[in-house]
């Protein structure tokens, strides 16, 4: 059975001076990743973490993000991503489900780490990156000072497995994150298995083939442009690295398309991972305002998954990367694979449509397989090498997870049509999940935080179309007696209690209707909300034309 911490150790015994990690005017070599990776594994098994404990990484897109995921490898410890977004409430919920005994985190972060440690008695080993402003706090490891320690290479007494988990927190469909359990044996083939379709390369057979291929292959740079907490860029920059390609992060803890494209055309990037209109509009935008100004000619790869990308933005990419393709996939933390759609000059993928995946298939609700050209709707799923679950959570594993025709499927809730060519149309998720650039936002919560504030009597949440980010979310806000809040208060309001993407950003005054059994119908509730909004636009646009 496979498992990354032999592959990536063969890899650096194969190509020690190449570049792995690249951040800004910092490069790590393949030999710089392997012994910092046995640095952190030695110190996390020394704090007494043992088999399969899980490390959490809480930390913006840096080098030291995948060296923790090298150093959990290698120790047989199972990481865990963390939306460094998430406030303190958020992350006590997410570090307790997950049963983190470390935590690697960036020094910025050390208030709200404050504001939780003593909600955390199981975690043993707190690791600090220092930060210009920010330095290590007392309580913490320092990571560069555990870097500056001879450590050998670290296999821990109870080994490696391609069992050994890799634990991805994903939003899901029921309001509070879940943990998808991967098996490094799975998650490999899942991701092509050292090979490439697309690019005619067989999967690997050996640990000696993968360091032949990588001794051999020429030196790649991905670009991880999407938050390495994400399965986007997370799952991407695991196969690049199988490969023995380097992965590079941008200096700026936020997206800026000017940086990205500085950096693309620096390092000669071959391609990049990106999450849909949240960063190809911007993208785009820089490309149209700049033209001529970077030499792109070396990406030939940009990638995306988890939202919709619009394929007027795809030609107007294409227009700039005559040579690059555009891989736009269907998938999820649980189901990767269900489809893809490709785009190349001259030849744009239609925005939603996606050729089913080799292992892929539409079933209705009562499990029947839904026949191409049929219209019939039904759920997107995916066989093959799968999830062993949720983590901690068998009810949600039961619901997502279900045997039809013999075989395990994973359904994670897509419904699509299966048009007569045999592609995909997506519909969209059949709960009322927002997806706003990537980020999955779920009405409940966003509404119980409304709810807190003075004076609000009842409030729904819905998403409505968003050009850059494929939904913003809208809350629809019903008042009581007194001064009626402004947006701002509302979202200000929000912010205190959720992340920031989590905050509206448009707000319709109006009473709800519930039905006798106190639910919403969302879909009346987005229905008022759009006719409101654009009443408000076309009122603003009249006193524009008043002037």
């Amino acid at each position: 059975m496979w498992n990354y911490a032999d592959i990536w150790e063969t890899v650096a015994d194969a190509v020690p001076d190449r570049a792995a990690q690249i951040h800004g005017p910092r490069t790590l070599t393949w030999a710089q990743f392997d012994r910092r990776a046995d640095a952190l594994a030695r110190h996390l098994l020394d704090a007494g973490l043992t088999h399969q404990a899980k490390v959490a990484a809480y930390l913006y897109n840096a080098p030291e993000y995948l060296e923790t995921y090298f150093a959990a490898f290698k120790a047989g410890l199972a990481p865990v991503n963390t939306n460094y977004r998430y406030v303190a409430d958020e992350l006590i919920y997410l570090f307790d489900n997950a049963d983190a005994e470390g935590v690697v985190f960036h020094a910025s972060f050390t208030a709200t780490v404050e504001q939780i440690r003593a909600g955390l008695p199981k975690v043993k080993a707190w690791i600090a990156v220092a930060e210009p402003g920010h330095p290590v706090p007392g309580f913490a490891a320092d990571y560069d000072e555990l870097m500056r320690r001879d450590a050998p290479r670290v296999r821990a007494p109870w080994g490696r497995s391609g069992d050994d988990l890799l634990i991805l927190y994903t939003g899901g469909t029921t309001g509070m994150p879940k943990g998808v359990m991967w098996r490094q044996d799975d998650l490999f083939f899942v991701l092509g298995a050292g090979g490439n379709v697309l690019l005619g390369i067989p999967p690997l057979e050996s640990l000696a083939e993968a360091g032949a291929r990588a001794a051999a292959a020429e030196p790649a740079v991905m670009i991880a442009a999407a938050p390495l907490m994400h399965g986007t860029a997370q799952f991407t920059s695991i196969a690049a690295l199988t490969a023995g390609g380097a992965i590079a992060s941008l200096p700026s803890t936020s997206f800026n398309a000017l940086e990205f494209w500085d950096e693309a055309a620096r390092l000669k990037a071959t391609s990049a991972a990106v999450v849909g209109m949240a960063f190809a509009a911007p993208m785009l935008e820089a490309l149209d305002r700049h033209p001529g100004r970077w030499d792109l000619g070396g990406l030939k790869r940009l990638g995306s998954s988890g939202t919709v990308w619009s394929m007027e933005n795809k030609q107007g990419l294409l227009e700039h990367l005559p040579g690059c393709a555009i891989f736009d996939s269907l998938g999820s933390s649980e189901a990767v694979g269900l489809g893809a759609s490709s785009s190349a000059a001259g030849a744009t993928a239609e925005t939603a449509k996606f050729m089913v995946g080799p292992n892929s298939a539409v079933f209705t609700e009562d499990g029947r397989r839904v026949e191409a050209g049929s219209g019939e709707r039904g759920q997107v799923a995916v066989s093959g090498f799968l999830p062993v679950g949720y983590y901690k959570d068998p009810e949600k594993t039961a619901r997502t997870f279900k045997t039809l025709e013999g075989k395990r499927w994973s359904i994670p809730g897509d419904f699509a049509t299966v048009e007569a060519d045999g592609s995909l149309k997506l519909l969209g998720r059949g709960s009322q999940v927002i997806n706003t650039g990537g980020e999955k936002v779920f009405p409940e919560e966003v509404e119980e935080a409304i709810k807190r504030y003075p004076g609000v009597r009842d409030a729904a949440v819905v998403g409505v179309p968003d050009a850059r980010f494929g939904e913003r979310i809208c809350a629809v806000v019903e008042v009581g007696d007194g001064d009626a809040p402004t947006l701002a208060m509302i979202s200000q309001h929000v912010r205190l209690h959720l992340a920031a993407y989590k905050a509206p950003r448009e707000l319709v005054l109006e009473p709800i209707a519930r039905a006798a059994n106190g639910k919403l119908d969302y879909k009346a509730v987005r229905a008022l909300a759009l006719d409101r909004l654009a009443a408000a636009a076309l009122s603003h646009t009249a006193d524009m034309k008043a002037l």
